[in-house]
């Protein structure tokens, strides 16, 4: 398509046409979930009466703690959280977060999970 050899990194292509890698494909519906249902998760305001950084974090009741801890609405909690605060504060509007996210994600083209959340 770009005429580039088999051992050239895809990362400055992905960027420029604009496509997500596989990650991304799972984890952009996985953040949309958290956000359109952020009433089955807490903030950390309301667990806790302290004014933090990490005041927008989301996490699990302790009730459904055990049971999720391993499944998507966890992983979805975990990179929800990693976002940055400008991402998190538009949570609110669905259409202008999955925008924001969108264009989060063409910038930054990790190629696994472990490269996101070690991005900071």
């Amino acid at each position: 398509m770009e005429g580039c050899g088999n051992r050239v990194s895809c990362r400055s292509l992905f960027k420029k046409f604009q496509i997500l890698p596989l990650k991304y494909q799972y984890m952009l519906p996985l953040l949309m979930f958290v956000v359109q249902h952020k009433t089955l998760f807490l903030t950390n305001t309301e667990n806790y009466n302290l004014d933090t950084r990490q005041r927008n974090n989301l996490h699990l009741p302790q009730a459904n703690l055990t049971i999720y801890q391993k499944g998507a609405c966890y992983l979805g909690i975990k990179i929800f959280s990693n976002l940055s605060l400008e991402i998190k504060n538009v949570a609110g509007n669905q259409k202008k977060f999955k925008i924001v996210l969108k264009k989060f994600l063409y910038t930054y083209s990790f190629y696994t999970l472990e490269e996101y959340f070690s991005r900071l």
